[in-house]
């Protein structure tokens, strides 16, 4: 009787263990699409948050790049170098999910899922509405 407590046991940390590996898959530092932007994804109390932590034009007319694009007007001096992109996912059974993901190109946040496609490739779907509604775009891990 020991013995199957001791294994169920086993089984069942072993079993969390691997979640929460799968979970963690996302941390670190991944190129956007157009390689022009390095965003870094994190952990935070649990949720997955990441921030903009290298641009190829950090600077506009000798200047750091700011938020010039913002709907929130008393937000548009901000840095873009730093600002954080994606905010509050949950890892739900292979999916990164319930978060946002702000664009400073156009000044939006769109509900945002994200899935791996593999160790190298995050598909990370913006939308609005309906996730059928959107666009989904690969980041590639940096190396």
């Amino acid at each position: 009787m020991k013995t199957l407590f001791a294994s169920l046991f086993l089984i069942l940390f072993t079993s969390l263990s691997l979640q929460a590996q799968n979970a963690d898959a996302i941390l670190g530092v991944w190129n956007n699409t157009e390689k022009d932007a390095r965003i870094e994804i994190y952990k935070e109390n649990g949720k997955y948050f990441g921030k903009i932590v290298w641009l190829k034009e950090p600077t506009e007319n000798g200047k750091p790049k700011l938020d010039k694009n913002n709907a929130d007007k008393s937000l548009r001096n901000q840095p873009v170098m730093g600002m954080k992109l994606l905010k509050g996912f949950v890892y739900d059974d292979g999916s990164w999910e319930d978060g946002t993901i702000y664009d400073p190109k156009n000044g939006k946040t769109y509900s945002c899922v994200m899935n791996l496609k593999n160790l190298e490739v995050l598909e990370v779907r913006g939308y609005v509405g309906f996730s059928m509604l959107g666009r989904t775009v690969e980041w590639t891990k940096q190396k």
